[in-house]
């Protein structure tokens, strides 16, 4: 006689539990559900990447929507200001800004100095007055995409490193923050259609002149990195604007000794305290007006 079970039937005892990640998400025994699950992780990793993507863009590289800087205005005049975060174009900016032109100052702020930004920025405040975008001219994917963006009617070059002495120390680093850069700024101009430029250079292509006072005929024989590479870039807009394709207006300024600030004491100099030995002011003036020192005196 067979033995019989007369309480409740037994159950199987549960599987050993898979630890597996996936395994808990998903039930790749089924085949009608792996499809779903695959599908949900591969939109998740790329809803992810392109979160990734837009954070670490730079910021120069996000804009929202278009703006009055990228659509012309009939009498409104808009100017590119290549290095106006520093000394000299910081100045330029104030005034084209008081003579009611819009202006885009595009510094990488290497040199150049946020504050002068700031102090322009709380001048004026009018929407479609002033932008400031940090970017760097050796990039030339982005300084196409900045002239994409804007409708520019003309380019003020200042931007560039202006140590004579440094020049001779570091010549490659002239050479190509100089020369190679103003040749990206003109490529860029050259696709998008604007056909006036200013261009910042200095005194030093003259070099040592046999004569004085230097007048414009006086030949240019730089002895330096710094005034060899501003030559350069003289040269390369002045072959450029001269061709049938560019038909440009080109000024080139050189400068002899600048120094002075706004007369309301808004902007002036400012370079970084590693680079005071390379300014035109002392750094004992720079200290004296900060208050780090009483004061200065000036022997016989």
């Amino acid at each position: 006689m067979l033995p019989t079970n007369r309480g409740r039937p037994q159950q199987r005892p549960p599987p050993p539990r898979s630890w597996s990640f996936l395994s808990e998400m998903v039930d790749f025994s089924d085949p009608k559900r792996r499809p779903r699950y695959l599908t949900k992780l591969v939109m998740a990793a790329l809803l992810t990447a392109m979160c990734v993507l837009m954070l670490t863009q730079p910021p120069c590289h996000r804009r929202a929507s278009p703006s009055v800087f990228s659509t012309r205005q009939p009498g409104v005049t808009h100017v590119l200001l290549t290095g106006g975060a520093g000394y000299i174009g910081s100045h330029a900016a104030l005034r084209l800004l008081k003579d009611s032109f819009r202006v885009t100052i595009v510094d990488n702020l290497s040199r150049g100095n946020i504050g002068a930004i700031k102090v322009l920025q709380n001048l004026f405040p009018e929407p479609g007055r002033l932008q400031f975008i940090q970017a760097d001219l050796g990039d030339p994917k982005a300084v196409n995409r900045i002239f994409a963006e804007n409708a520019f009617d003309a380019v003020m070059h200042f931007a560039a490193v202006a140590y004579v002495g440094e020049s001779t120390l570091e010549p490659l680093r002239y050479y190509h923050n100089i020369t190679a850069n103003t040749l990206v700024v003109l490529e860029a101009m050259a696709t998008h259609n604007v056909k006036t430029l200013i261009y910042s250079s200095t005194c030093a292509t003259y070099g040592e002149p046999d004569k004085m006072p230097i007048t414009e005929e006086t030949p240019q024989f730089p002895i330096n990195p710094y005034g060899k590479a501003k030559k350069m870039a003289e040269d390369i807009i002045l072959d450029f604007s001269k061709s049938k394709k560019a038909d440009m207006a080109v000024m080139i300024l050189r400068y002899f000794n600048v120094i002075g600030s706004d007369p309301e004491g808004r902007l002036g100099e400012a370079p970084r305290p590693e680079l005071r030995e390379h300014g035109r002011i002392s750094g004992a003036c720079f200290d004296a007006a900060l208050g780090i020192i009483p004061g200065l005196k000036v022997g016989q």
